[in-house]
């Protein structure tokens, strides 16, 4: 990528070695949204959420009419995202901010989450309305956030308690060694998806799964999920879009996202990690479709090409 001279975001909150990591009780069943790590679920074949694409639309359409669309889709209170929130302790403005460390890889990352801010500022603006930044917080080793404690073992992760993306830097040593995904913008991608959760959650997306998933079986919202992550994956492949547009991307940028969606696809990571695959415990999409997602968006850079739920995936 040649990110070299761009802005760097000032949404970044440094919590490593702040106190804030505390190796603690470890909760896994709050509501990160997450790339996979290797965990194992149980999801149906079946299952559908017709017509949530169109909140992508009817977001914009109802706040230009002065209706909050939020308000309509709050479920439960604070609740948002794949499980029923925890009680939300802490928010953007009760957490300190750090002092971002000014070594190379934060700076990239920085560079990175202020092209992404760019980009949807661009799109909502587009559309009338204002992009409410994220903030990404760097930890290390455990970070407690609205949704409990996190492992950097978790991988990457965004909170929508609090609206934060939440990465230990050592998850991209990862990246290249464990998952043979190396490259700046295989990098770039994994915080693209994100704040592709970022966008769902903010839409109305996320919301709207927690509401409807309190009516569904375990096994239905765990495919459900698939589509939730395949739809950041292709938010990311919009990101992607504007990015190139823009000439910031090099020769083999995206062969290097790419080969990323691949590695981190369910299929795979069960054959490197115990030899078989087990289709029936996919919970964030195959390799092919991983790409294929991404690939859609990164080839129309359009919203509407990220409807997930109301195509074949």
């Amino acid at each position: 990528m040649r990110l070299g001279g761009r802005r760097k975001s000032t949404n970044i909150q440094d919590m490593r070695g702040s106190g804030s990591s505390s190796r603690g009780g470890f909760g896994r069943t709050t509501q990160r949204v997450r790339l996979p790590s290797g965990g194992r679920t149980v999801r149906s074949s079946g299952g559908g959420l017709g017509g949530i694409i169109l909140l992508v639309v009817l977001f914009f359409v109802l706040r230009s009419c002065g209706i909050d669309p939020l308000q309509i889709l709050a479920g439960s209170s604070g609740g948002s995202g794949f499980e029923q929130m925890l009680p939300q302790t802490q928010t953007q403005n009760q957490t300190p901010r750090a002092t971002p460390r000014t070594d190379a890889q934060t700076e990239f990352v920085s560079r990175v989450l202020a092209e992404t801010e760019d980009v949807w500022n661009g799109i909502f603006k587009a559309n009338g309305q204002q992009y409410p930044e994220p903030v990404l917080v760097l930890f290390s080793n455990q970070v407690r956030s609205a949704c409990g404690f996190a492992s950097a073992a978790s991988g990457p992760f965004y909170c929508p308690g609090d609206k934060k993306l939440y990465i230990d830097l050592n998850f991209f040593d990862e990246l290249e060694q464990k998952f043979k995904a190396g490259g700046d913008f295989a990098q770039a991608y994994v915080i693209a998806h994100e704040v592709g959760h970022h966008v769902q959650n903010i839409i109305g997306v996320l919301p709207k799964f927690n509401q409807m998933r309190q009516r569904m079986s375990q096994a239905e919202a765990n495919a459900m999920s698939i589509r939730v992550e395949l739809q950041a994956d292709c938010f990311a492949g919009v990101w992607g879009y504007y990015t190139e547009q823009k000439g910031l991307l090099s020769r083999g940028d995206l062969e290097e996202a790419l080969n990323a969606a691949t590695q981190i696809g369910d299929d795979t990571i069960q054959r490197r990690t115990q030899g078989y695959v087990v289709p029936e415990s996919f919970n964030h999409g195959t390799s092919a479709q991983r790409r294929e997602w991404f690939g859609r968006g990164f080839e129309s850079g359009k919203l509407e090409a990220c409807d997930t739920f109301n195509n074949d995936v």
